[in-house]
């Protein structure tokens, strides 16, 4: 989904994906989730390391916080703390590696970008896990999931 609903800068389905891989599947499979995704956009859509590290840090807080909180909004509380925060400044020493360049923007251009995607990422799984768990299917598997991570 990605690569259809994408701004420029910015990718909103990483924090809908995480959000949603947190509630449903608990830290480790949110995680493992995460890192695969990050591989497969890395591999296959030629996108830099910002793909793991806007990633692999919100999709761990946004399913360690459900864990302990049990609602949606904790959820998104830790896709922000993970990708919006701590992911965005993990990738200004990750890019300067990449690139080579040491250049003081770089702090300004990815947090707002990843708070910002984050945000919308957000809005939007919000809306679809109020759908999704209504559905009796769903919270089967969520409780499979759970009951595993405990």
């Amino acid at each position: 989904m990605s690569p259809i609903f994408r701004i420029e800068g910015m990718a909103p389905m990483s924090s809908v994906m995480n959000i949603i891989a947190g509630v449903t599947l608990g830290p480790f499979y949110t995680v493992v989730m995460a890192l695969i995704t990050g591989i497969i956009r890395i591999v296959i859509m030629g996108i830099p390391p910002l793909a793991l590290t806007g990633a692999v840090f919100g999709a761990l807080l946004s399913s360690l916080f459900y864990k302990y909180g049990r609602t949606m909004y904790w959820a998104m509380f830790g896709e922000f703390v993970g990708t919006g925060l701590i992911g965005s400044l993990i990738s200004y020493p990750v890019m300067v590696w990449f690139t080579g360049t040491h250049q003081g923007l770089y702090w300004m251009i990815y947090t707002p970008r990843f708070i910002g995607a984050t945000l919308i990422g957000a809005v939007i799984a919000y809306f679809i896990l109020l759908n999704l768990t209504k559905i009796k299917i769903y919270q089967d598997v969520q409780q499979i999931f759970m009951k595993s991570s405990v």
